[in-house]
């Protein structure tokens, strides 16, 4: 049942691979959970000919931004990014102050959610995006708005996963004009706000879980194996202690 104290004005997003017929029920309850509209936008398919090259402009390159990126991005990350992206283009054309932009595999709590949506869209300012993270992660930083044990927050650092988020026309074309060129997961680039320039705040709890395992694991990762699992292990922490010191100086110079 819907919450009509939700704006009607919020349209909600929601990414899905039009093969993956087997998560087409886990749509449909997905919007029949949220407290707003909604509309499926169709992933952009890295198995699809020709569908990464009428994708858009964006181009993945190896190496653009610092730190670099230790890995190879895989054809599913970069359809991945292209599918956001493609939300925040639609955002910016249709001229909506903000939408809702979820992924297909994720489930909606009816009370806290709800609760968590209002708090955000109470405190929320151009250029904003608010993560709604299905993982407690982002617990040091600072106290925007509470309601109750719902917490909103401007991270210290910014977590990874783009299962949920509220995106603003602002942050929208901000995203867009930084990510011409991207050489990341999407996720990576959105902990970087000193790079693409919105602000990118958390709130948690947020009512919002992750089911992938449920619907046949993720449609984008796949377990590395041999040398490739070794280098992963070997530059992950390398490249999570850069980010960790980039966010901190960035956090320290916020308003």
């Amino acid at each position: 049942m819907q919450d009509n104290s939700i704006s009607g004005d919020l349209t909600a997003m929601i990414i899905h691979l039009a093969r993956a017929e087997d998560r087409r029920d886990q749509v449909a309850a997905l919007r029949a959970a949220l407290p707003c509209a909604s509309e499926v936008v169709w992933a952009v398919d890295a198995r699809a000919p020709g569908a990464m090259a009428a994708a858009g402009l964006a181009e993945a390159v190896p190496v653009h931004l610092s730190p670099r990126y230790p890995y190879g991005l895989r054809d599913t990350e970069v359809a991945c990014f292209h599918s956001h992206r493609k939300c925040w283009q639609r955002i910016v054309d249709t001229g909506l102050e903000a939408a809702l932009i979820l992924e297909d595999d994720i489930a909606l709590d009816p009370v806290v959610f709800p609760a968590a949506l209002r708090l955000a869209l109470s405190v929320m300012q151009p250029g904003d995006v608010i993560r709604f993270p299905y993982k407690r992660r982002e617990d040091v930083g600072r106290v925007i708005a509470q309601d109750g044990a719902i917490v909103l927050r401007l991270p210290q650092e910014v977590a990874l996963g783009m299962q949920a988020q509220l995106v603003t026309r602002e942050a929208a074309q901000r995203l867009l004009q930084a990510t011409a060129r991207f050489d990341r997961p999407v996720d990576c680039l959105l902990q970087m706000p000193w790079e693409h320039g919105a602000r990118v705040l958390s709130v948690w709890p947020s009512g919002v879980s992750e089911h992938s395992a449920d619907l046949g694991g993720s449609t984008i990762g796949h377990k590395a194996h041999g040398w490739d699992k070794i280098k992963r292990e070997i530059m992950r922490p390398f490249y999570r202690r850069q980010i960790a010191r980039l966010s901190r100086a960035h956090f320290a110079r916020m308003p």
